[in-house]
């Protein structure tokens, strides 16, 4: 390590180094890239001196808050990784209904410290998430539906920019970088050290229901799910996954959880499940189940168990269920064993208006969500199964609007993640406040305008 380096710094071929780098990805399949050195920041001070170093040894620059990036898009070859692990801390001002928060606290810590004021806010679905990368590339967590994508209720931002300087982003100052941040993803061109968000009333009622099929139902599933959906209520997230149950055997698992503000909302919700034409083919039929926050996280997490393998893809469509069900069916048929799944969200429409969206960079979404994980433990499986999970989404991409940049596979399968007007004027900011390019850019997609 050479003097002057911020503490927490270990630089490639020292001891520890490997041990660093893996511990920066949630993601068991950590990518053969290897950055120069590895800067673990406890404060914003640290932060500004890892921006400092990096430009003063002419380094790219690569952030990580969470690490549950499915692509390892913080794990560059060659520059500077900077690991903000240490800054998740989390200050709640009740009578403001706002908070300020690290990028490195996780999405279910923030929400048990709110529920101690009866506030809520959108946090990711899956345990451990920071809200760092959740929020930058824009954010689909519980009750999205009502108050839309959770990086619409990010209002402020405190970042150290490119030349090392620590500003503050608003509506009334720095807009263009909360535009840009709220959006960008892991194609942001500072560091953000703490997002100021607005919070929201506590749902007070947390409820669940699943129905469960074989794979013999998929298409009528699928017909019925995309049907009901404009009569879907914002509070209810409906989910159809599709797995291989412990035979082996194709699953088809309806889930509907709500978090309503009172039980009669939230049977309100769920009634219209109960009209499912299919009840006499299903395997399993839970109609309403009440729970916790905790119950919900624990159901996703089973579906996303620590100490695995993964890759994703994704695609918007609002294309017809029949010209959808033939990539389904190929998705389904080639299912690899659980807990690979392939996930559908009923997202857009609904009997109430959606939330407005403000001016932001994130601007791609559709009526329906679908997207393919492939989970598994084995590094001689890895080729298998990224080429399931790509090819798959390829054989759709022509009934796609767009991704989001949660569950990307941009390394592998280049896709349209901002409208075209937003992603030049990402190009136009990056030139202004990075022009140097010092932070990557998204992986599989080179900087520069127009490119």
């Amino acid at each position: 390590m050479e003097s002057g380096s911020p503490r927490g710094t270990v630089e490639r071929g020292e001891d520890g180094y490997e041990a660093a780098r893996r511990a920066t990805l949630w993601n068991q399949r950590t990518p053969e890239r290897y950055p120069e050195v590895i800067v673990r920041a406890e404060s914003e001070a640290d932060v500004v001196a890892a921006v400092r170093l990096a430009r003063s040894r002419g380094m790219r620059l690569a952030v990580r808050s969470g690490g549950h990036s499915w692509a390892g898009n913080h794990v560059r070859e060659g520059g500077l990784l900077l690991d903000l692990s240490g800054l998740d801390e989390a200050t709640v001002d009740p009578a403001g209904m706002t908070a300020a928060v690290g990028p490195a606290c996780q999405g279910t810590r923030l929400l048990e410290r709110l529920a101690e004021d009866e506030l809520f806010f959108p946090v990711g679905h899956c345990v451990g998430v920071g809200v760092g990368g959740y929020l930058l590339q824009g954010g689909f967590g519980w009750n999205g539906r009502v108050h839309g994508p959770a990086c619409m209720s990010v209002v402020a931002l405190d970042m150290v920019t490119a030349d090392g300087q620590v500003v503050h982003a608003s509506e009334h100052e720095n807009s263009d970088l909360l535009w840009a941040a709220r959006g960008a993803g892991p194609g942001f061109f500072a560091v953000v050290t703490r997002f100021h968000l607005r919070l929201y009333e506590r749902p007070r009622f947390v409820a669940n229901a699943a129905y469960v099929f074989g794979g013999g139902a998929l298409e009528d599933v699928f017909r019925w799910v995309h049907a009901i959906g404009p009569r879907l209520a914002r509070i209810l997230e409906l989910n159809a996954i599709v797995h291989r149950d412990e035979r082996g055997e194709l699953e088809v698992v309806v889930a509907a959880p709500v978090l309503a503000a009172s039980e009669s909302e939230a049977r309100a919700a769920l009634a219209v499940l109960e009209e499912c034409p299919l009840l006499d083919r299903a395997k399993a039929v839970m109609p309403f189940a009440p729970g916790e926050m905790e119950h919900l996280f624990a159901g996703v997490h089973a579906a996303y168990p620590d100490e695995h393998r993964y890759v994703a893809d994704n695609m918007w469509t609002h294309a017809s269920v029949e010209t959808l069900l033939p990539g389904l069916r190929r998705i389904a048929e080639t299912m690899p064993p659980a807990p690979s799944h392939m996930l559908w969200l009923n997202w857009g429409p609904g009997p109430q208006p959606a939330a407005e969206r403000p001016a932001m960079a994130f601007s791609v979404e559709d009526d329906i969500y679908i997207a393919v994980y492939g989970v598994w433990r084995e590094a001689k499986e890895d080729e298998r199964y990224v080429t399931w999970v790509t090819e798959r989404m390829r054989e759709m991409e022509h009934l796609a609007s767009g991704i989001q940049l949660a569950d990307e596979n941009l390394i592998n399968r280049p896709a349209r993640f901002v409208s075209d007007e937003n992603l030049r004027r990402l190009d136009e900011l990056r030139a202004i406040h990075d022009p140097d390019g010092m932070f990557h850019p998204w992986l599989g997609r080179p900087w520069g305008p127009g490119r």
